[in-house]
């Protein structure tokens, strides 16, 4: 928001090391009591956890002021106490605050009424290039989505890191395996760039691979998992 050019006007926070810490960063004020929040915002974004999300909406007496939350699997209907405006920015990306750089955010909105979606729509397109229109239903299927892709595959890499480790596998020599996939995503459905053992129903290389995996009974398990559903899905196509 601050790279677009949009005014910061306060930051309203829990614990006041942390709100003065985003705070000194956005170079505006902070505060940790929502009595003290600035009344004259156009825009309350309730940027926490989804678990906090309705928690911290009970707390706030925003009138008419537009609220947003960007939660993927939350309602827009938590906000509804804190204003009559309200609404979703949800950010279908992992963000970190130690990232040195921001990655392209896609944007998904929603809104209690038409003018608020309006509103919320425009104000995404001032910050991300890929913005669409999703409701509570729509924007879970995309969560869900999106922790199968991100949250799950990341899973995996950890696992296969630690078997690596124990069996003196050097994991690097995988990243360029791993960063070549994305980018070939961006030109090919994923189902055409399948290849390993399991497509090619090679046995002898899937018992050889569940051999070695006698002592890593998590990674086995998974392995199998995964090998039975891609023969499956092929041999349905």
């Amino acid at each position: 928001m601050k790279q677009s050019n949009h005014h910061i006007m306060q930051v309203y926070g829990r614990t006041a090391a942390k709100a003065a810490a985003l705070a000194d960063q956005l170079e505006t004020t902070y505060c940790t009591d929502a009595g003290n929040m600035d009344a004259s915002a156009n825009v309350y974004v309730i940027a926490v956890s989804d678990e906090a999300v309705a928690e911290v909406a009970s707390q706030l007496i925003l009138h008419n002021k537009l609220v947003v939350h960007t939660a993927g699997s939350v309602s827009k209907d938590v906000l509804k106490q804190a204003s009559r405006n309200y609404g979703v920015l949800y950010p279908l990306q992992s963000l970190r605050k130690e990232m040195k750089g921001l990655p392209l955010i896609p944007l998904l909105v929603d809104g209690n009424t038409s003018d608020d979606l309006t509103l919320i729509y425009d104000f995404a397109q001032s910050l991300s290039k890929q913005v669409q229109k999703a409701n509570d239903e729509e924007r879970l299927r995309y969560h869900l989505a999106a922790v199968m892709v991100n949250n799950f595959s990341n899973h995996l890499y950890t696992l296969v890191q630690d078997y690596c480790k124990q069996t003196g596998s050097d994991f690097s020599f995988l990243l360029p395996l791993v960063q070549q996939l994305p980018e070939r995503l961006a030109d090919h459905l994923p189902q055409d760039l399948q290849t390993g053992p399991a497509i090619r129903n090679d046995q002898a290389t899937i018992n050889k691979h569940l051999q070695l995996l006698s002592d890593h009974p998590q990674i086995k398990n998974l392995y199998a998992l995964f090998t039975k559903s891609i023969q499956e899905y092929y041999r349905k196509e």
